[in-house]
């Protein structure tokens, strides 16, 4: 939602405000995951979505940032349903 609001008003810090927001909040979910359950796949699968997040951080706004999060974002959701599949 953020995204799409930095999109109607024509600035990207609040793409950025939003992505960092996520970043932060993935930390957090995935490191708890590993705390619970003790596996480190999720969370290297996860910290591999984080990455490819942060990197589109440096991206020229032209459309590959939003390209490299959406592929980030992906490859962090792999990561969460692993850590969901871990509990069980």
């Amino acid at each position: 939602m953020l995204s799409a609001a930095g999109g109607l008003l024509l600035t990207p810090v609040i793409h950025e405000i939003g992505l960092t927001l996520a970043i932060g909040l993935g930390l957090v979910a995935l490191g708890r995951g590993v705390v619970e359950h003790g596996f480190m796949m999720p969370a290297a699968v996860g910290g591999l979505g984080l990455g490819v997040m942060s990197g589109a951080l440096t991206m020229p706004h032209d459309g590959t940032e939003a390209v490299y999060t959406i592929v980030g974002v992906a490859i962090l959701a792999l990561g969460h349903d692993l850590n969901r599949r871990a509990v069980i």
